[in-house]
C-alpha cells in the first residue's frame, strides 16, 4: 500500500503518562462480557495510582452489568490535533470504592463535575464510585506533541 500515509509514534515517559492521567477529566472505559464489548465515556479522577470513576445507577444500567462481568477493564485517554496526537491506555480490575463515605456529595461534585443522565428520573438514580487499580499503563505520542 504505497499511497497510505503513516505517522510514527513514540512511547511516553512515565512523567508524561502521569501528567496526562492527573490532568484527565474524561476518557473511555472499555468493558467486556464474554465476546461482547462495551465502551462508555466517563468522568474520571486519577489519585495515588488509582483511577476513580463516578457512574450513575438507575437499577437498569447496561454499563454496570458489563462492569460486573469484566475481569480486566481498559481506560483510554487521547487527544488528536492537526496531525499530532497522544494516547494513554490503563488496564486493571475495576471495583466499587472501598470506603465511599470518604467521598461526600461536595467531594464528588468537586472531582467529577455534573452527572450526565438520559431519561431517568434523578430521584431514581444513585451515584456510585468505582476504582480501576492500574496494573499496566502505556502512553504513546507523535514526536512533535508536547
Amino acid at each position: 500500500m504505497e499511497h497510505i500515509e503513516y505517522v510514527y509514534t513514540v512511547g511516553m515517559n512515565e512523567e508524561d503518562v502521569e501528567r496526562h492521567l492527573s490532568d484527565a477529566e474524561t476518557g473511555v472505559l472499555s468493558l467486556a462480557d464474554g465476546s461482547r464489548a462495551y465502551g462508555v465515556p466517563v468522568h474520571c479522577k486519577y489519585e495515588d495510582g488509582v483511577l476513580l470513576f463516578r457512574l450513575t445507577d438507575d437499577d437498569d444500567s447496561e454499563k454496570l452489568a458489563f462492569l460486573d462481568a469484566t475481569t480486566e477493564a481498559c481506560f483510554v485517554l487521547y487527544e488528536a490535533t492537526n496531525g499530532d496526537s497522544w494516547s494513554v491506555m490503563a488496564r486493571g480490575p475495576v471495583a466499587p470504592v472501598d470506603d465511599p463515605a470518604q467521598y461526600d456529595e461536595a467531594a464528588i461534585n468537586e472531582r467529577f463535575g455534573p452527572a450526565r443522565v438520559f431519561d431517568e428520573d434523578i430521584g431514581d438514580t444513585d451515584v456510585r464510585l468505582f476504582e480501576l487499580d492500574v496494573e499496566s499503563v502505556t502512553g504513546r505520542r507523535t514526536p512533535r506533541f508536547d
